[in-house]
């Protein structure tokens, strides 16, 4: 499905509800599988938990082949989880890209604790299959430069470990507010957690003593309204719930960063947040590391794009195993667009460029992030999203999302 996205202008004022967080969403479904008596509320209703949900639900057999899709998360969480089922074999499998993403780090660190998994066709990539079984060895070392799922999805698993685990990272840690995410949920279920210098610890637990959780609303969803913000009229504000002063999720740094765009956000006592667009961009040129954010940085490098500012963002390495390389994508289609952008494997240049070329194209490789990133554009020419059912993946009300507050799509 192609959307064509007239030029456009925003409804002011427009109240949006965005849905549960997909990360915080699927570490809490893999827990109330582990911890039955876990009852969630808001949970995100994206293509990725849908499958993670799926996937857990057919527990009671013995023998089970689980094909996840393009959710890179579920693959790693996944791994993780069946391998301590005791007797169960499970394949797990994907799309053609999910084939080509590696998942060499995580299936090593399992096998130092004992677990059984074999590659059924290239060495360090899925399709895997694994044979559960019940874990007594604690200790673990693996990269923390790689993706913080691979050591998030061992730690899910830690507090069913019969002793617990012990995790030793070496190298720099990258997104390194999704490691501490994990581990608040953790707490928050009440299993006991210390994490210093690179060394995690994780106590075993059977019980846990919190049992109602409300996951917090997705700020990467949120990060295309702080977008279409940023390209509207000075004045113009949006409400979205329910969000966190507090949160955890890494993705909340982007109301700092918006600032610069000469945006503010706003926390209310309704867990919803008012962002609005007080004044002109403040920077010429916006230099940022992402190494603890890396999914804005499509929507940032747009943003910047479409408000004729540069940009220089690093700490990016890990968009090159997502669901296409991302700053591939990014560059090609910018260029498409009339920008002047250079890439390497970690960091995005962006020149200065006060012209948009309408009625482009833009190709989102299976990538929900390209076709949501691009869409906020149409503030200021007419745009074309290919495949624009990708946002399925993580936000499947985007595009009525975009209608209700004055956007023109066909």
């Amino acid at each position: 499905m192609d959307l064509k996205l007239h030029k456009s202008n925003v409804a002011s004022a427009s109240f949006i509800k965005v849905s549960g967080s997909k990360s915080e969403t699927n570490r809490l479904l893999l827990l109330q599988a582990l911890y039955p008596s876990l009852v969630l509320s808001n949970q995100s209703n994206s293509d990725d938990s849908d499958v993670m949900q799926k996937a857990l639900n057919g527990l009671s057999e013995k023998v089970s082949t689980i094909d996840v899709h393009h959710a890179g998360t579920a693959m790693r969480f996944l791994t993780a989880f069946f391998s301590i089922q005791d007797g169960k074999e499970t394949v797990l499998t994907g799309s053609n890209r999910m084939l080509e993403r590696p998942i060499s780090v995580l299936v090593d660190a399992l096998r130092q604790l004992g677990v059984q998994i074999s590659y059924l066709e290239q060495d360090g990539f899925p399709p895997i299959k694994i044979t559960g079984k019940k874990i007594d060895l604690s200790h673990v070392t693996l990269k923390a430069d790689v993706s913080s799922q691979y050591i998030s999805a061992i730690l899910l698993i830690a507090p069913k470990l019969d002793n617990g685990l012990e995790m030793h990272l070496e190298g720099e840690i990258t997104s390194l507010p999704y490691i501490n995410m994990t581990l608040s949920l953790l707490n928050q279920l009440g299993v006991s957690t210390s994490f210093e210098s690179n060394v995690i610890k994780v106590q075993p637990l059977n019980i846990i003593t919190t049992t109602n959780v409300t996951v917090e609303s997705d700020w990467s969803s949120a990060s295309y309204w702080y977008s279409i913000v940023a390209l509207s009229a000075i004045g113009t504000s949006i409400t979205l719930s329910s969000y966190k002063k507090n949160s955890l999720q890494g993705d909340a740094f982007l109301a700092e960063i918006y600032k610069d765009f000469g945006v503010e956000t706003f926390f209310n006592n309704d867990n919803s947040i008012t962002i609005v667009k007080e004044a002109k961009a403040k920077v010429r040129n916006l230099n940022r590391n992402l190494n603890n954010c890396p999914d804005i940085a499509q929507t940032i490098a747009v943003t910047c794009f479409g408000l004729g500012i540069g940009c220089d963002l690093d700490g990016l390495h890990t968009l090159k195993i997502k669901e296409t390389d991302r700053l591939v994508a990014l560059k090609e289609e910018l260029i498409k667009l009339g920008a002047t952008i250079s890439v390497t494997d970690e960091s995005l240049l962006l020149k200065p460029s006060k012209k948009i070329i309408e009625n482009i194209v833009i190709k989102t490789y299976q990538d929900h992030r390209m076709a949501m990133a691009f869409a906020p554009l149409a503030l200021r020419v007419p745009i074309q999203i290919e495949e624009a059912e990708v946002v399925s993946k993580s936000y499947p009300d985007y595009w009525d999302d975009l209608k209700k507050v004055g956007f023109r799509i066909q």
